[in-house]
């Protein structure tokens, strides 16, 4: 396990500062749970959970505790694409590992997953690339998607020019019956995973990931699905017209025959997106580009052996508008079977508008029937540089999906993404007083309802999230995607002392 540099060695633990007893005019305190509970800022325990080389990218980190109790941990997260099909840049040496900056569309990202004990939960495991490339004909099998526009580079880059070349030579040519893919690729981004009905003998987990199909209006997030008896092998779901197939990804395969006779690799296994009950492929609402795009990115939580996906997606009445500006809205779908032909129900809108580029993480609480939401958002007060960016937690009065409806998300005006609910969080920053608090994520039990490691037995969760402002491994000047850390900390509940 690679030692965490000395600049990012964690800090002091320590716990919330809020007396017993303390009442809601105690200005380090708010009150959620409709008033029946309050969460203190203070002294939690925070630090590095991750310091990747300038080479290495690590983003939305889950924590899963896979077996009931204690017991080992696995890690699950968005990371770099590996430079070769196969191979792991963890086996690199320091010298070997280059700095990387995420110019090419292949950097779109991999899943990768790694298992670590309960006691080092606060250090992220040896990990390894489990999924990456290997979406490129998901768009062949969604309506109305013709041409093969490279993906986007993750630090705002547009299209690869020979993607745009490619695209008018077909443009300006006849349709072919099986087009040409872009060489680009699609990559596995934002990883969701959650267990399968143990209750009705399944032993998988199940890792939703997102990838990027190319539209005629450009890049939409797809939903796609994997499943793992170990977090090592993975099989990645596609459809026949017998009905769902699964591919073990990497998996050999013959080789083929080209139209001209020559032998060629076949392409990695090529999965399909989810359906839902109406036979619809879940795809985000609009197009999009960039690393901090959220359509479709959120979590699952078992409630009642009942799959709650909440996500956030662009309202589709702000499709057309600049995406600094586009308005997105939080959803709900619902399944029974994850194994389904046809997994989720159909979309259903939760809390709507919230601002540009939000983030919302929902999960049933810990040892509480409430939802629990973490979202990103910045606190009242500015620096000389803006906003201070941080993470906000609050919490439902009970388990009914609208009464998320009802929490109060940001103060007006909402564009500003401005709320008394923030945590406070300490780590990170460039050192004058800018934060990047990005793709946070959280730790789950098995069913991706809120669990924390069992030093921390007495938090409400535990919370991880990425800086792209603090220095990183290549220095303040390098990529704001590769080599920058990653952080945790944990926060605490408690009722509301009776007046």
């Amino acid at each position: 396990m690679r030692a965490v540099p000395s600049a990012f060695l964690p800090l002091l633990l320590g716990f919330a500062t809020c007396p017993a007893g303390a009442q809601t005019t105690d200005t380090s305190c708010y009150v959620t749970g409709g008033g029946t509970l309050e969460i203190c800022r203070g002294s939690e325990a925070e630090g590095v959970f991750f310091a990747p080389p300038a080479c290495e990218s690590a983003s939305s980190v889950q924590v899963i505790r896979t077996t009931p109790g204690t017991g080992p941990l696995q890690a699950v997260y968005q990371a770099e694409t590996p430079p070769v099909a196969g191979k792991s840049r963890r086996g690199e040496t320091a010298r070997a590992c280059a700095p990387r900056r995420a110019t090419d569309a292949l950097d779109g990202g991999s899943v990768r997953s790694g298992a670590m004990p309960e006691q080092l939960a606060t250090t992220m495991p040896p990990t390894q690339g489990r999924l990456w490339e290997m979406a490129r004909e998901v768009a062949r099998s969604q309506e109305g998607t013709r041409g093969q526009e490279g993906t986007r580079s993750e630090e705002g880059g547009g299209a690869q020019e020979r993607g745009r070349r490619r695209g008018r030579r077909r443009a300006e040519s006849p349709p072919v019956p099986a087009p040409e893919p872009a060489s680009e690729g699609i990559a596995a981004r934002y990883p969701m995973t959650v267990a399968g009905r143990a209750w009705g003998g399944d032993a998988y987990s199940y890792v939703f990931f997102l990838a990027a199909v190319p539209t005629e209006a450009g890049n939409r997030h797809a939903l796609l699905q994997a499943r793992t008896l170990d977090f090592k092998g993975f099989d990645i779901r596609g459809r026949t017209e017998a009905g769902t197939v699964w591919t073990p990804f990497g998996a050999d395969r013959p080789a083929e025959r080209s139209r001209r006779g020559r032998s060629r690799t076949p392409e990695a296994p090529s999965p399909s997106a989810v359906l839902d009950e109406t036979g619809a492929a879940i795809i985000g609402n609009c197009a999009g580009q960039g690393f901090d795009r959220t359509d479709l990115v959120g979590a699952i939580s078992v409630v009642d052996q009942v799959y709650h996906y909440y996500y956030t997606d662009v309202l589709p009445s702000d499709c057309n508008e600049p995406a600094a500006t586009r308005r997105m809205g939080l959803y709900l779908r619902t399944s029974r079977d994850l194994t389904a032909d046809r997994v989720w129900s159909p979309a259903r809108t939760v809390a709507e508008p919230l601002p540009a580029q939000s983030l919302v993480r929902v999960a049933k609480a810990r040892d509480m029937d409430r939802w629990v939401a973490a979202y990103r958002c910045n606190r009242p007060a500015n620096t000389m540089d803006g906003p201070v960016a941080d993470i906000c937690v609050q919490y439902t009065a009970d388990l009914a999906p609208g009464s998320l409806a009802g929490l109060t998300w940001f103060s007006e005006p909402q564009a500003i993404m401005r709320s008394t609910a923030y945590l406070g969080l300490r780590s990170g920053g460039d050192g004058s007083g800018r934060f990047g608090r990005s793709q946070h994520f959280w730790m789950t039990d098995r069913y991706g309802n809120l669990a924390t490691p069992t030093s921390y037995r007495a938090k409400a969760g535990f919370l991880t999230w990425l800086d792209r402002l603090a220095p990183g491994a290549g220095g303040a000047n390098a990529s704001s995607v590769f080599g920058r850390p990653v952080y945790w900390a944990t926060w605490s509940v408690r009722p509301v002392a009776a007046k």
